[in-house]
């Protein structure tokens, strides 16, 4: 049963391929994680998860999607996080964090108060991106960054990444996908810059190459990088405008790779509201399956992973490396026990646990 076979990337060793994939809380106080973090990620990795992936964690203030997201901005939120990634680390998971930076999605509320943009007068703040589009009708215009915008980018993700090893990170996850900062840069729906960071296909992915080289400067050799883009912008090609296609993702998983990336978390959209996207059981599987095949590069499979003998399916038949649970690990924090239960497969439990087991 490979699903429940070890995986190793550099000097880490998975103990099976289910990853929890990161998902926002949004209940964190100025970016500080807190119990609730910790019980939540925690119980992930009690669950018999090979890897626990904090949610998309801001690199900046502005970077915030929500004013409840966790930051890895300053040195007390790196505090915050050592003993969540302890927890963690002693039930033999790797502990991971996504590093993001929302862009032009940024300043919003959180889902439960409606999800929209603040409204003015509730603590909002000026969002930025590529250019001066806004997410959608009645959300803030975003301010273009300039060249000294871009350079404070760079720099945020990198002084995030080495808070992120000091916090006891194992792993990053550079976010990239979902319609947030650096998926917004490489997307010609909401990138219409004239100059070197827009146009070409070159321009347009040279914010996620300077990032990812800033990054893998100071995050160590021995320690895996990830990044997580969407595939297609579900968006089909126009004479006036396209969206991000898989054959993109494709040439860029392959100039990614000698950057220093070892693993492509493959997932879709975001970008731009009110798109046609054919949702159903595993359905963003496909494009992990060809950036493996194409690009060469390990991948990760999210979206719609509900069944312990779909996941297994995925990793047998050579579609992706690892599976990454979202919110079925939300309902069942325990999916990879059950899993193996099903699968007739071995997974250690906790000794506190080993008689339920």
């Amino acid at each position: 049963m490979e699903l429940f076979t070890p995986y190793a990337q550099r000097s880490l060793t998975l103990r099976n391929r289910i990853v929890v994939a990161p998902m926002c809380q949004y209940s964190a106080t100025d970016g500080l994680p807190d119990h609730w973090h910790l019980v939540h990620l925690g119980s992930r990795a009690v669950g018999g998860a090979a890897a626990v992936v904090a949610e998309a964690t801001a690199v900046s203030p502005e970077g915030r999607i929500s004013p409840g997201d966790t930051g890895l901005w300053n040195d007390a939120q790196m505090a915050a996080w050592q003993p969540i990634t302890a927890f963690i680390r002693s039930q033999r998971a790797v502990a991971g964090v996504q590093l993001a930076h929302a862009g032009r999605k940024a300043s919003a509320q959180r889902p439960w108060e409606g999800g929209g943009p603040l409204p003015a007068g509730h603590g909002e703040w000026t969002t930025v991106a590529p250019s001066p589009i806004p997410f959608d009708q009645g959300w803030h215009t975003p301010q273009a960054l300039d060249q000294a915008g871009l350079r404070k980018v760079v720099e945020d993700f990198r002084t995030a990444a080495r808070r992120a090893l000091a916090a006891g990170f194992q792993l990053v996850e550079v976010h990239a996908a979902h319609g947030y900062l650096l998926h917004q840069f490489l997307s010609p729906l909401s990138n219409r810059r004239t100059d070197a960071w827009g146009g070409s296909f070159e321009n347009r992915t040279r914010l996620v190459r300077e990032v990812l080289g800033a990054v893998r400067e100071v995050w160590p050799d021995n320690l895996p990088l990830w990044l997580r883009i969407s595939a297609t912008d579900w968006v089909p090609g126009k004479d006036d405008a396209h969206g991000w296609t898989v054959e993109e993702s494709v040439q860029l998983a392959r100039e990614v790779k000698p950057l220093g990336v070892d693993l492509i978390d493959v997932s879709s959209g975001g970008l731009v509201p009110h798109v046609k996207i054919p949702v159903g059981p595993g359905y963003q599987v496909p494009f992990a399956a060809r950036l493996r095949r194409e690009a060469e590069i390990a991948t990760g499979a999210v979206g719609l992973i509900t069944e312990p003998r779909q996941a297994a399916d995925i990793v047998g038949r050579g579609e992706a490396d690892l599976v990454l649970i979202a919110r079925e690990s939300l309902r069942d924090p325990y999916f990879p026990r059950r899993a193996a239960q099903e699968l007739g497969a071995s997974l250690e439990a906790p000794v506190q646990y080993q008689r339920a087991w």
